[in-house]
């Protein structure tokens, strides 16, 4: 039998059982480093299918590695399966999860007669956290030569744009007073807040089309007739690349210290995780899981600036600069609802998203098939 055509009859034997683990994810979800269930559920399957499984790598209790196959090319399948607080699996991880168990699950099956070495690392934290960030500097990818992922959206593109970002906590620490009787005693912290947030709505004329900046208050004071003596947010900033990033981050921080400067109050600036990098997807890999996804019956149509606008922000951006790397979206029909909505959530298990599920699962197998047999690809990813 063919190495694809294995690999495929090896993902069938495990479709419905790949698609209940999905659903399963779904209905339970659980936020950054608590994905206790999803990640026992996944490492239950791949023991089964005959991966040697470690779970608990990297001093990271919800991650993660299975290997199967001896071959010189080392793949590795990322499999992320956090979710959303509030709003549960909104970016669709439950399908990401599926998929990626496929992949390695089919690969494996023709990984020694084709000469790949498989592995499916459970990547918790995607949303927030970095998991893939600290994986990769704790040493779960060492050897591995290239590291393949689809994620759910509401259509297909090989190399979609990705943004790199910064998570961070802000402080402010003011003084309490009778808001009425002495308000000159106090030192208000949520007009620091107030100020900053006007001050980076005021920076916004002046920032690339491709930045981005977010954030919510977490902490806005405990009653009405007390002078906030503590004031919180969560920020995100967002841009093309890690240097754009620094430009930006540091005007932003700016608008936070004057904040702080007009009313007297504190502030410290708490990192929430490591920074994201933004995706370099290796076009080669790209190309081939192109094919293999066209082959399926999968369609990229071209979606121009709308693409371009719609950029995200993935850990997975840190391990593609330092292994070669690849993270198409792939579509589960779900417009006008696109990712962090409830609606796309809903759409996760809908049979479009399972559909997904196979055709994720069989595409990336067939493009770690492909690569292990191109002897030039092979030999580049290899060299690295």
């Amino acid at each position: 039998m063919d190495a694809k055509a294995g690999a495929r009859a090896r993902f069938e034997h495990v479709r419905e059982q790949l698609v209940a683990l999905s659903h399963r994810i779904h209905a339970r979800p659980e936020v950054a480093f608590e994905e206790e269930h999803a990640a026992t559920a996944c490492a239950e399957v791949l023991d089964a299918a005959g991966f040697q499984v470690t779970r608990g790598v990297c001093d990271l209790p919800t991650a993660f590695v299975a290997r199967a196959g001896s071959g010189p090319l080392h793949v590795a399948f990322c499999a992320e399966y956090d979710s959303l607080p509030g709003i549960g699996h909104a970016c669709g991880h439950n399908v990401i999860a599926a998929a990626s168990l496929g992949a390695g699950i089919a690969a494996a099956r023709v990984a020694d007669d084709v000469g790949l070495t498989v592995t499916v690392i459970g990547t918790p934290a995607e949303e927030r956290g970095g998991g893939k960030v600290l994986l990769l500097e704790r040493g779960a990818f060492a050897g591995v030569h290239a590291a393949l992922m689809v994620h759910p959206a509401p259509v297909d593109a090989v190399e979609p744009p990705t943004l790199a970002w910064s998570h961070f906590s802000v402080h402010y620490t003011g003084k309490a007073a009778h808001a009425s009787a002495f308000p000159e005693l106090g030192v208000n912290a949520a007009d620091a807040l107030t100020i900053a947030q006007t001050a980076i709505g005021l920076l916004r004329q002046h920032i690339r089309q491709t930045d981005r900046v977010h954030g919510i208050v977490t902490d806005g004071g405990d009653a009405p007739n007390i002078v906030p003596a503590h004031a919180a947010a969560s920020y995100m900033v967002r841009a093309r690349t890690i240097p754009d990033l620094d430009e930006i981050r540091t005007k932003v921080l700016r608008c936070f210290e004057a904040g702080a400067l007009a009313t007297g109050a504190s502030l410290e600036i708490r990192p929430s995780g490591p920074h994201y990098a933004d995706v370099v997807h290796d076009g080669a890999l790209a190309a081939v899981y192109r094919r293999n996804a066209e082959a399926l019956g999968r369609s990229f149509p071209d979606l121009g600036p709308l693409l371009e606008r719609s950029a995200a922000s993935t850990d997975m951006g840190n391990v593609s600069q330092a292994l070669p790397s690849i993270h198409p979206i792939i579509g589960i029909d779900s417009l006008p609802a696109v990712n962090h909505q409830p609606e796309f959530a809903a759409h996760c298990v809908t049979a479009a998203a399972d559909r997904a599920i196979a055709d994720g699962a069989v595409a990336l197998a067939w493009t770690a098939i492909d690569v292990a047999r191109d002897r030039e690809l092979s030999a580049r990813l290899r060299s690295r």
